[in-house]
């Protein structure tokens, strides 16, 4: 096809992200855990033969651009594709981000439909019947975050010091071929989690998910032709990366510095462990280094590149919106002009064996900080001031009455930062998590906890000409003996004001005993509670914006 008509490039545009939405509305509906279910914590995003991401539901801005590094990697692993294959993967250090983040990717075949998971009734139909496999025309792929995969605590985000302690590591892996599911692999996965029956119905609702973003490309292509959908994909790429690199084209060069840190937890207090990013922004490109940021650390706060590009990502992304010629569509073309480096092993390039759990869920959050604080420089009317920071990550589980095992995730909203136009947003969730809160509801009929307090924590965000969100206070009490995990951050560095605006509060979390006394505790812990125990997380404020 010769070029793209406007027109048709916009409707396709809508096309392919509706497909991703439609997934992740199945996902949701589908799916067992009130993780999934409730909080929407999964992506699910559309990518073309050579792995490039085409469109990506509105869902997690941390799986930007590790979702196509988990592509990349199973497209290293096979070149044996064939219409009903299912691939599964985890490993940070081979395209995952942490151990509970499970990736789904399955090929789509326009060609011959054959046995591509929309059209196959069952799992029952004999190798014989499966075509010649031919190469894949596109790929679809889900990550849902899995509230538990084993490791060392439950809800597996533990105080870990290597990755072996973070659950079951999965390299990418066949979990179906040509539609048959490989149930020795299966077992072995489920046999290594504490609640196998949840993970198995979150592992198909991700394949149901799948079975409907076939069903709608391959509509497309019964409409419209294989030629024509492939074509446009390829032209949406290429129009995401033209407008990113006029937006980019519109900010000043130069080369901008600056450096936060993250509170790395010790037996003799907290050490303050510095990242630190040097942003270069050179005409229609930019680049992101990191040199200077800290080894990696004996703690799970480490984060492979992808974790690091993801955030990155997200700030380009985040800045560029509606810039250029209009509003971007979500794809790898966004990144083509981004360009991040670390250098390896240090806190957010780690290498193997080095623990991840937190480093997707905290460090994350702070390379956004340092690379909005080194863009604030050089574009003061558009970056807010510091959000909360963390996600205030808050990991349950133990035995019921009835002696079954059970685990909880869930992470915590806080402070938006102040921003040029306005106030912060209260009680959000900021920047790399976008997920919902759990409902009292809901975390009551499913798990032995109650919910005693959960409200705004008036006046935590900074003051200034506007002033940053209020953090949460949510109290949890304990019906029976639960191991409890937190990993937050923001609680001695409080995240800061820009332009003259005040810092927002840094949070707190504490525990009342059940006789009534209470005991602050560290941003990282990991304890085992008595029946009647409270915990108390008071997450915290944005900065303030202007004097």
């Amino acid at each position: 096809m010769p070029s793209a008509d406007p027109i048709t490039l916009e409707l396709y545009r809508h096309r392919f992200a509706g497909i991703a939405e439609e997934m992740g509305v199945t996902l949701r509906r589908t799916s067992y855990s009130p993780n999934i279910k409730e909080r929407l914590d999964y992506s699910c995003a559309l990518f073309d033969s050579d792995g490039r991401m085409v469109a990506q539901a509105a869902h997690i801005p941390v799986h930007l651009g590790a979702m196509p590094a988990s592509v990349a990697a199973a497209l290293a692993a096979f070149d044996d594709w064939s219409p009903g294959d299912v691939v599964l993967l985890n490993d940070p250090y081979a395209g995952g981000s942490h151990l509970p983040d499970i990736t789904m990717i399955s090929p789509v075949f326009l060609e011959d439909r054959g046995l591509g998971i929309g059209d196959r009734g069952s799992d029952t139909t004999s190798q014989s019947q499966v075509p010649s496999p031919q190469s894949p025309s596109f790929f679809i792929a889900s990550r849902a975050h899995h509230a538990d995969v084993g490791g060392m605590s439950p809800g597996s985000l533990p105080l870990s010091t290597e990755i072996y302690q973070e659950g079951i590591i999965i390299p990418p892996v066949k979990v179906y071929k040509a539609g048959q599911a490989v149930e020795g692999v299966l077992a072995l996965i489920l046999r290594n989690v504490r609640t196998p029956d949840e993970r198995q119905g979150d592992l198909a609702a991700q394949r149901a998910a799948h079975a409907v973003g076939e069903a709608r490309l391959l509509e497309l292509v019964e409409r419209f032709g294989g030629e024509e959908v492939r074509a446009y994909a390829g032209y949406l790429l290429d129009y995401s990366e033209r407008l990113t690199r006029a937006a980019i084209r519109g900010w000043p060069d130069d080369v901008y510095t600056f450096e936060d840190v993250i509170e790395f937890v010790q037996p003799e207090g907290v050490a303050l462990t510095p990242i630190r990013v040097t942003a270069t922004i050179a005409g229609e490109t930019i680049a992101f280094d990191f040199t200077g940021t800290a080894d990696a650390i004996h703690a799970s706060l480490n984060a492979p590149l992808a974790v690091t590009q993801s955030a990155c990502y997200y700030v380009v992304r985040a800045l560029t919106e509606g810039g250029g010629d209009g509003e971007i569509p979500v794809n790898s073309g966004c990144f083509a002009p981004v360009t991040v480096t670390a250098p390896l092993g240090c806190l957010v390039n780690a290498q193997p064996p080095s623990a991840v759990a937190g480093g997707n869920v905290e460090t994350s959050q702070r390379v956004t900080d340092v690379v909005l604080g080194a863009l604030a420089q050089a574009l003061p009317d558009r970056v807010a001031a510091a959000g909360q920071g963390t996600m205030n990550n808050c990991t349950m589980g133990g035995k019921r009455a009835d002696g079954s095992s059970w685990a909880y995730y869930e992470t915590l909203g806080g402070g938006m930062g102040a921003h040029p136009d306005g106030d912060g947003l209260s009680g959000a969730h900021v920047h790399m998590s976008n997920t919902l809160n759990t409902p009292v509801e809901a975390l009551e009929m499913a798990y032995p906890l109650r919910l005693v307090r959960y409200e705004l924590r008036r006046g935590s965000g900074g003051s200034g000409k506007h002033r940053g969100g209020d953090g949460l206070l949510r109290e949890y009490e304990l019906l029976g003996e639960t191991t409890v995990t937190v990993l937050s951050e923001r609680r001695v560095v409080a995240p800061w004001g820009l332009a003259g605006g005040k810092s927002g509060a840094a949070g707190r979390n504490t525990l009342i005993h059940p006789d009534g006394r209470e005991e602050e505790l560290p941003g990282k812990f990991s304890r085992r509670l008595a029946a009647g125990s409270r915990l108390r997380i008071e997450t915290p404020g944005g900065g303030g914006w202007g004097e």
